[in-house]
């Protein structure tokens, strides 16, 4: 199983990527297509999916989701000042609740993985096929676009609707999901993700990612691109921590900091479009996030022209030093 989850080139290449130095990038479209051709014409297409599938979780969430909690846990001083909230935000120190809070993120991470299983083969029995495309042949970059695309824009619909009106309603389901996600205070952490009321975390984390995949049938290759996409999104969105890496993102993360410290009245999507849409935005929105990353960029343009303006100048003033000294030594 093991060098099964290695070979999945898609991960291969996120982790083990040659450089363009030493091989040319026709070698590794050709390395690329012939470790997924074997893969496909050696595993069983349910056996690669459900494969790929585990991999992409325990890499892109549960390995950073332990690192973040042994820095929160181990050195909580320091990662105070890099929450949310501050020290209200850490998680708790107590083993035994962290490894029960463990043993459920995983029991859920397999409850989503039997759901696909039970979709999947319920799809290859009445429609002789996989739910995902499984040919050899690679999707065109064009194509892993529009795809990515749909099912990104689809997931933040369906996160949002199920979000706010099922998990957040007046239902049992919404109990549950406050009972099990919102009993702590302040900011999430990472290992959060999928610690949650099994039924919620299949709705909340799974569905709106599979359903429009399998809708549009897309490549299984596309499907793994999406979730390593949305993994890192929901890693760093539940990390609560100050110091995230670009602005949208961080922008995300504080929303969903907001949404768990005030019991989930507020930001309900991962962007905050459609919060912003139906007024349940709190915090900084998106189209601030955006405008910011504008005015970024537009300030790194302008820099740049400054500098260039610069050098210009400095370029002209020892042209015409240089004009002035041939003059001089003519005559």
């Amino acid at each position: 199983m093991l060098d099964l989850l290695l070979s999945i080139p898609i991960l291969s290449y996120v982790f083990f990527p040659t450089t363009g130095a030493s091989i040319s990038t026709s070698v590794n479209i050709i390395f690329f297509y012939m470790t997924w051709t074997s893969l496909v014409f050696s595993h069983p297409a349910l056996e690669l999916h459900l494969s790929g599938v585990l991999v992409i979780r325990v890499i892109f969430w549960l390995i950073p989701s332990l690192v973040f909690l042994l820095v929160d846990v181990g050195v909580p001083s320091l990662a105070e000042g890099f929450k949310h909230g501050g020290r209200s935000s850490l998680p708790t120190r107590d083993a035994r609740k962290l490894a029960k809070m463990l043993g459920l993120a995983l029991l859920n991470v397999l409850v989503c993985l039997a759901f696909e299983a039970a979709i999947s083969m319920g799809y290859t029995l009445l429609f002789k096929r996989h739910v995902f495309k499984m040919s050899t042949t690679l999707p065109l970059p064009w194509t892993v676009f529009k795809h990515c695309a749909f099912i990104l824009t689809s997931r933040e619909l369906v996160n949002f609707y199920v979000h706010r009106y099922a998990l957040h309603g007046s239902s049992w389901l919404a109990k549950k999901h406050m009972a099990y996600a919102h009993a702590g205070a302040g900011a999430p952490f990472s290992l959060q993700v999928f610690a949650d009321y099994p039924l919620a975390t299949l709705l909340h984390r799974s569905l709106p990612a599979f359903l429009p995949s399998m809708l549009i049938r897309t490549h299984l290759l596309t499907y793994f691109l999406v979730l390593i996409i949305t993994s890192i999104e929901e890693t760093l969105a539940m990390s609560g921590y100050t110091i995230i890496p670009g602005i949208v993102m961080s922008g995300i993360t504080q929303r969903t900091a907001i949404h768990y410290a005030n019991k989930g009245t507020s930001n309900f999507g991962s962007y905050g479009i459609i919060d912003w849409a139906h007024g349940t935005n709190q915090g900084r929105g998106v189209l601030e996030d955006v405008r910011k990353e504008a005015d970024k960029h537009h300030a790194q343009e302008k820099s740049a022209d400054k500098v260039d303006e610069g050098t210009k100048a400095v370029q002209d003033g020892v042209d015409s030093l240089k004009k002035r000294l041939r003059s001089m030594s003519d005559k």
